[in-house]
């Protein structure tokens, strides 16, 4: 435990210098000039008759306002419900199979021509299957399967959900523990802007080993995010990383397949 402390305060040391770090923006990069505000909309999702318990049939209706966002990938958009999604954590669903511990993720996988899901601590991020889907057709079962949701008063996630953060550990060396701490303050929160996240998955011969998630998962500019962005900063403040690699989960592929 004194081992995972001292390092823990060796590897602050040696990144005081980032609360003035790099300014940039990570994910597609060069193309973050766009001035979002003039790209998002605020919508009024239409009620319509809830899918979910009988008691929120008796109940007067409802309507609430969701942002919509672009994201740096085409098929994927950023819904804002001006409500908390998930508290100080993020998670994906890429297969209705893996929707087992979230109601809400279940019902937007029954939305046709939805391809995947991510929850982000108050966003959701919804990736179509192809640029051939119309977001037009799609976006109004969005907005009223959220709406219809927050109505219900259901948990967004279960008790059996899988964690899926980045946090420090007593077992982490002074590399890892700083690789870490650049991630969650100076990297993730950039990335989460954009509809996704990135999660540190392990550190071997120099290479960082990321896992791309939401928006960035299948981005056109995410080997981008990763080479100019990612392992720039991180090369910036800590020599022993050599580069950086994006992994895909074996339970993911398999998901996939199914």
């Amino acid at each position: 435990m004194a081992a995972g402390a001292a390092a823990t305060a060796v590897a602050a040391r040696r990144l005081g210098v980032t609360a003035a770090g790099l300014g940039g923006r990570l994910c597609c990069w060069g193309r973050k000039e766009v001035n979002r505000a003039t790209k998002a909309a605020v919508h009024l999702a239409v009620q319509r008759k809830p899918f979910l318990p009988s008691t929120a049939l008796q109940m007067a209706v409802r309507s609430m306002f969701i942002q919509t966002q672009d994201t740096p990938n085409p098929n994927s958009l950023k819904f804002v419900p001006g409500k908390p999604v998930l508290e100080a954590r993020t998670m994906e669903f890429t297969s209705p199979a893996s929707t087992y511990c979230s109601p809400l993720a279940r019902q937007l996988f029954r939305i046709e021509g939805v391809k995947s899901v991510f929850f982000g601590t108050d966003f959701i991020t919804v990736t179509k299957e192809s640029e051939d889907t119309d977001w037009n057709l799609i976006k109004p079962d969005i907005y009223a399967t959220i709406m219809d949701f927050y109505a219900s008063g259901l948990p967004v996630i279960t008790e059996e959900a899988p964690r899926t953060d980045t946090a420090s550990s007593e077992e982490d060396d002074e590399v890892v523990l700083m690789i870490k701490e650049l991630l969650e303050t100076r990297i993730r929160p950039t990335v989460q802007e954009d509809g996704g996240d990135v999660i540190f998955k392990g550190f071997e011969d120099g290479i960082v080993q990321l896992k791309l998630q939401g928006a960035c998962t299948s981005c056109p500019s995410s080997i981008i995010t990763l080479k100019n962005g990612i392992q720039n900063m991180l090369q910036f403040y800590i020599p022993e990383v050599e580069g950086v690699e994006q992994v895909i989960d074996d339970d993911k592929e398999e998901a996939n397949s199914a």
